[in-house]
């Protein structure tokens, strides 16, 4: 795919990442780099991914009171995952946890993932 193509598509929001909900991935740049976890969220649109455990960010929260006094959701300051962007990001090889490129090859029709470093199918 050329430059050219892959910047339309970028600005379309419809590039498609070689990262999916569920993989285990390896941070290579930021404040947690070196960390490693499973992919909770992935926003091709942004190019970000929610990692879980990782760039967590703090959030006040105001109590909100419910209808038919079923239960009050409590206030106060709670932390959740943050946006990490798909660049900084590499996902881990199935043989070995280092991280990994990912190549995408055709068998039987169907499109696979497959990991650059051992050549170890993905999905």
């Amino acid at each position: 795919m050329g430059t050219r193509k892959r910047d339309q598509l970028k600005r379309a929001g419809s590039y498609p990442l070689r990262v999916r909900k569920g993989d285990q991935v390896v941070v290579i740049a930021g404040k947690d780099r070196g960390k490693r976890g499973r992919v909770l969220r992935v926003e091709p649109a942004r190019e970000r991914v929610y990692v879980e455990g990782l760039n967590m960010q703090k959030r006040h929260l105001r109590p909100q009171p419910m209808p038919e006094s079923q239960r009050q959701v409590l206030g106060g300051v709670i932390e959740r995952e943050g946006p990490i962007h798909v660049s900084n990001v590499m996902l881990a090889d199935p043989k070995d946890g280092r991280p990994t490129r990912v190549g995408v090859q055709r068998q039987g029709g169907s499109r696979v993932r497959v990991a650059r470093r051992s050549g170890q199918s993905i999905d």
